[in-house]
């Protein structure tokens, strides 16, 4: 199954969500949440996430998270996941009864296309509090793609993870999770990096984004947003549309897209010192925001 193949399949079995100008969508992708252990990449940003997702979810966006949310290779169980982060999934958990919560599965969470195992793993949890399992993402859909329509242009947004023109880990993921959880998680704690990840590894990048771009021209430059390589795009109008979120384990700070008035922008949340020395979370604006309708293509 070639590159080609594998993103027209996610994209032909996309579900279709709706939207117009008012309508606000923050996106997020490769958070990798752990269980807060030293091979926890999220642990260094878990409050710049929850910072950044508590004013989205006040402001009224929607949250599109596209792939690797939870860190299920170099973890045996969502449980010590959720315990370890347990008030971002309860702030998840109010994005998804308010039907503004949509997750797409990655290549480190790839076990959540399977219904049964989202539904058994993520519907409920064990609160100790009441002693009792309690509601946690009752009724949730994982997807391999979504569809953003525009209502009055129909122009169309492609999200995905990306992984689906990296041949390797597609398609053989169970074994790169059996190697992270055996060998790359120690040597990650001495800085060897893992050479199958196409974000530690840059010629892997290249080929990865080489083949989306091939898709999208092939696809009259669909607009196509990923994430998987950890290395935000935003293109010019007029370029390849091929746009990357970025990661939310990047040192220091996560990026992200947001959608909002009819434009798309880059943006980024980190850590900044103010004069009198006190540390906040702030936003910054990377790139954009650009009107989507200068990407529409006749």
């Amino acid at each position: 199954m070639s590159s080609k193949t594998r993103l027209d399949k996610a994209y032909n079995n996309a579900p279709i969500i709706s939207f117009d100008d008012t309508s606000k969508f923050i996106l997020f992708s490769d958070c990798h949440r752990g269980d807060n252990s030293f091979a926890d990449d999220f642990a260094n940003n878990r409050n710049i996430y929850f910072h950044a997702l508590k004013h989205y979810y006040n402001e009224g966006f929607s949250y599109c998270e596209l792939g690797d949310g939870d860190e299920l290779w170099e973890n045996l169980s969502f449980e010590s996941i959720l315990n370890a982060h347990k008030n971002v999934y309860l702030l998840m958990k109010q994005f998804h009864e308010e039907n503004r919560l949509h997750m797409i599965w990655g290549n480190h969470d790839m076990v959540y296309r399977d219904p049964k195992y989202v539904e058994k793993t993520l519907s409920t949890y064990f609160d100790p509090k009441v002693g009792e399992d309690v509601e946690l993402f009752c009724d949730i859909n994982y997807h391999e793609g979504i569809v953003l329509k525009h209502t009055k242009t129909e122009q169309e947004l492609f999200l995905c993870h990306g992984h689906q023109a990296d041949w390797w880990n597609y398609l053989f993921w169970r074994w790169s999770r059996f190697m992270v959880r055996i060998l790359w998680k120690p040597l990650n704690v001495m800085g060897i990096a893992d050479p199958t990840s196409p974000a530690k590894n840059y010629k892997e990048l290249i080929k990865v984004e080489r083949r989306t771009k091939k898709w999208i021209t092939e696809n009259n430059n669909l607009i196509t947003v990923t994430g998987h390589t950890h290395r935000p795009r935003f293109p010019e109008p007029g370029d390849i549309a091929f746009f990357n979120d970025g990661s939310c384990v990047h040192p220091r700070s996560i990026t992200g897209l947001e959608i909002e008035n009819g434009s798309i922008s880059l943006i980024k949340w980190q850590i900044v010192t103010t004069e009198d020395g006190t540390l906040k979370i702030d936003r910054f604006l990377l790139e954009g925001p650009t009107p989507l309708i200068e990407y529409k293509t006749e």
